[in-house]
């Protein structure tokens, strides 16, 4: 089953440290991933929403799923899979932040496979547009 990539780079005129404060915190990310109801179901050892936090996401009809922070660096990374309940494997998301001066840039890739035949491919360009829109309307 062929791989999916989403990749996007978005600016903003916030510095990075308060772009990475609001992007760690579990539930802040469902203004990106509308419709999802996204709640935390584990905290991290040494941060709330650092390496082995986990929340778990519902969209609409479909069951929950949950994700797991597997790298995280302050102002700087953070990184998760899914770890139970989707229809999907081999998923990976990165996050990366960088200081632009007064401002700050986003560069999230998303990688993964379907478990089904074309699942994969049809979640893509709905969970693509549903970023895209949401980092462009963020306000802090």
């Amino acid at each position: 089953m062929a791989q999916q990539r989403i990749e996007i780079v978005q600016e903003f005129p916030y510095p990075v440290s308060q772009v990475f404060a609001f992007l760690s915190v579990h539930e802040n990310l469902e203004s990106i991933f509308k419709p999802a109801k996204i709640r935390t179901i584990k905290a991290g050892a040494e941060h709330p929403n650092g390496v082995g936090s986990a929340r778990e996401l519902r969209i609409l009809i479909a069951p929950a799923f949950e994700e797991t922070v597997t790298a995280f660096k302050e102002n700087e990374l953070i990184e998760y899979r899914i770890t139970r309940g989707s229809p999907l494997k081999n998923h990976h998301g990165v996050m990366r932040f960088y200081s632009l001066g007064e401002g700050s840039r986003l560069h999230y890739t998303i990688v993964f496979e379907g478990k089904l035949p074309l699942v994969a491919s049809l979640i893509r360009p709905g969970l693509e547009k549903s970023i895209r829109r949401g980092l462009k309307a963020m306000r802090l």
